[in-house]
C-alpha cells in the first residue's frame, strides 16, 4: 500500500464507495431513516467524487506538451472543486428529505440491523481515508487529499447518525432521526464551501505553505554570502506557487558582474539541485542579474 500510486488509491475508492452504497441503502431500505437516507446520500457523492478525482489524476499525469507547456497539475484542483459541488447538492437534498419527514413522520423498523451495517460501512471508510490521507501528503495530491477529508467527513457524520438513532431508540424520541439528519447535512456543507474555497485558491496560483517557504528561504540562504560589506551572492524578487503536487519557485540571482557565464551557471545549477532536493516536485526559475542591475518588471508603473 506504501507504493501505491495516487491513481491507484483512487481506484479502491471507488470500490470501497460502491460497497458503501450497498451497505448504506440496504440500512435505509430496512430502517426508513431519514438520518440513514442522508448517510446512504453522502456515499453517492463518494463514488461519483472518487471517479472524477481518478480521471483528473490521470490528467494531471500527463507530460507537459505544445499546449500545456507547464503541465497539467492543475486538473486536480478541478477534482476538489467538483466534489466539493457534489457536497453541497448533497446537503441540500438531505434537508429536503428532513423537512418532508417532518411534515410526513413515521416510525423506524429494525434499527439493530441498520445500524450495525452503518457502522461496517463507516469502518470500511475510515481505513481507506486514513491511508489516502498518508498518500496525498506523499504525493502532494490535492485530489487525494480531497477525496480523504470527504471519507473522514463520512466517518464522524455516520458516527453521528448513529449516536442520533440509538438515543431515538432509547428515548423513543423520533424526532432525534430529523435532528441527526440536519446536522449530518450542515456538517457535509460546511466541508462542500472549504473543499470549493481550497481549490479556487489552487486555480488562482496560491504561494506555497508557510513550512515550503521557509525550506526554500533556507536554501536561499546558503548560497547567499558577502565579502568585505558587498554582496557577492544575493536573491530577491521570489515568487513561489502551488499546481497540484508541483512547487514553482522564480526569483532573481545577483552576483558579480565579472563572473564568466559558466561560473555564474554552474552556481545557478548548484542552487536548482539544492532545491529540488529540499522541496520534492519543485521546479525553479532564477534569472542571474549582475549585482548593479536591478529588475523593475514588477512595479506597478510597468504592468499598467
Amino acid at each position: 500500500m506504501q507504493h501505491w500510486k495516487p491513481a491507484t488509491w483512487l481506484k479502491v475508492s471507488t470500490a470501497v464507495a460502491l460497497a458503501t452504497i450497498v451497505l448504506k441503502t440496504l440500512a435505509w431500505w430496512l430502517t426508513d431513516s431519514v438520518a440513514l437516507l442522508s448517510d446512504a446520500m453522502e456515499s453517492f457523492v463518494n463514488l461519483a467524487g472518487a471517479m472524477f478525482a481518478w480521471r483528473m489524476v490521470l490528467v494531471a499525469e500527463q507530460p507537459a506538451d505544445d499546449d500545456h507547456p507547464y503541465g497539467h497539475h492543475k486538473a486536480e484542483y478541478f477534482s476538489s472543486g467538483f466534489e466539493g459541488i457534489l457536497i453541497l447538492g448533497a446537503a441540500g437534498g438531505i434537508l429536503w428529505s428532513t423537512v418532508d419527514r417532518w411534515m410526513h413522520p413515521q416510525a423506524l423498523q429494525a434499527l439493530d440491523m441498520g445500524l450495525g451495517l452503518s457502522v461496517l460501512s463507516s469502518v470500511l471508510n475510515g481505513f481507506l481515508a486514513w491511508g489516502m490521507l498518508r498518500a496525498a501528503q506523499r504525493f502532494r495530491s490535492k485530489a487525494l487529499e480531497g477525496d480523504a477529508r470527504h471519507l473522514f467527513t463520512d466517518v464522524w457524520t455516520s458516527a453521528g447518525v448513529v449516536v442520533g438513532l440509538l438515543l431515538a431508540w432509547m428515548t423513543g424520541w423520533w424526532w432525534l432521526d430529523l435532528l441527526a439528519a440536519a446536522i449530518v447535512a450542515l456538517n457535509i456543507a460546511r466541508e462542500g464551501v472549504h473543499l470549493v474555497w481550497e481549490s479556487s485558491q489552487g486555480l488562482m496560483d496560491e504561494a506555497v505553505d508557510a513550512d515550503t517557504q521557509h525550506e526554500i528561504q533556507a536554501v536561499l540562504h546558503g548560497f547567499a554570502h558577502a565579502r568585505d560589506g558587498q554582496d557577492i551572492v544575493r536573491f530577491d524578487h521570489l515568487y513561489t506557487r502551488r499546481a497540484g503536487h508541483r512547487c514553482f519557485v522564480d526569483v532573481h540571482m545577483h552576483m558579480p558582474g565579472a563572473w564568466s557565464l559558466q561560473r555564474a551557471a554552474a552556481v545557478r545549477a548548484s542552487v536548482e539541485q539544492a532545491l529540488m532536493a529540499a522541496v520534492p516536485g519543485l521546479r525553479a526559475t532564477i534569472q542571474l542579474l549582475p549585482n548593479d542591475v536591478e529588475s523593475h518588471f514588477h512595479e506597478e508603473q510597468d504592468i499598467k
